[in-house]
């Protein structure tokens, strides 16, 4: 079973539209055809936003534990990924 991943971005952040690239790059590969990923753009969501602890976006949760925070790389786009493949550990 996959993982969630929680994505908070703002619509005017550059760093943001770089990572929506990234991920439209990766989905284009079969093993991440499938993942979904939760968007929460903060400026229209701050009721959901001002929960989570961070201050610059983009930033990825995955299974509600903050994975990157800030400007972002496809290999680290790919990392969230892979983690939010991963199997999930017993007792979790």
């Amino acid at each position: 079973m996959e993982k969630h991943i929680k994505l908070f971005y703002l619509k005017s952040c550059p760093y943001c539209r770089q990572a929506f690239g990234f991920i439209d790059e990766l989905k284009r590969q079969e093993a991440y055809r499938h993942i979904e990923i939760e968007l929460i753009e903060e400026s229209e969501q701050p009721a959901i936003a001002n929960g989570y602890d961070y201050y610059y976006v983009p930033t990825f949760y995955v299974d509600e534990e903050k994975r990157h925070e800030g400007a972002v790389t496809r290999d680290q786009v790919e990392a969230v990924f892979r983690e939010a493949l991963s199997p999930v550990e017993a007792g979790k």
